[in-house]
């Protein structure tokens, strides 16, 4: 069952197109990365367009992302792919799992609202306490995938 978040979407004064996707989350184990990569589907299964972090990089190979100690030039190959699709982007959806948001969630997150984009979170049904700072940044706060279509449908009316 979706949650209203307290904070109303306040970013247009009409409707708005919401095309092109970021998907943020933690990609610490499969199970995150095999989560996300069921969002993307979801919503390219629907005609929207996805960036995916780690499954969307340009000009980065497999070896480089496969590295603990990643070289500058990859951590700034990796920085721009991903500002340069944050920017593009028309909606950020998060997954918010785990003890805390991940930090690069949530910086994500910030910098979608800053840039006055609206921001869904997904929760997996997990049921913790979220930093309140980040929590006032999402648009809409929903359990499940299976109800991510249609709210941002809701979103775009």
């Amino acid at each position: 069952m979706a949650r209203k978040c307290s904070v109303p979407l306040k970013f247009s004064k009409g409707p708005i197109l919401i095309k092109k996707v970021y998907i943020a989350g933690p990609l610490f184990n499969s199970h995150e990365k095999e989560y996300l990569e069921k969002i993307a589907q979801l919503l390219e299964d629907n005609g929207y367009v996805c960036f995916l972090p780690h499954r969307d990089q340009k000009g980065v190979s497999e070896d480089e992302l496969d590295q603990l100690n990643m070289a500058a030039a990859t951590k700034a190959k990796i920085f721009n792919n991903d500002l340069a699709a944050l920017e593009a982007s028309d909606l950020t959806v998060a997954l918010l799992t785990g003890q805390d948001i991940d930090s690069g969630t949530a910086a994500e997150i910030g910098f979608s609202y800053a840039n006055k984009k609206p921001v869904i979170a997904i929760t997996a049904s997990e049921r913790r306490f979220r930093n309140l700072f980040v929590e006032g940044m999402i648009s809409k706060t929903i359990d499940e995938i299976d109800t991510l279509v249609d709210t941002i449908k809701i979103l775009i009316k």
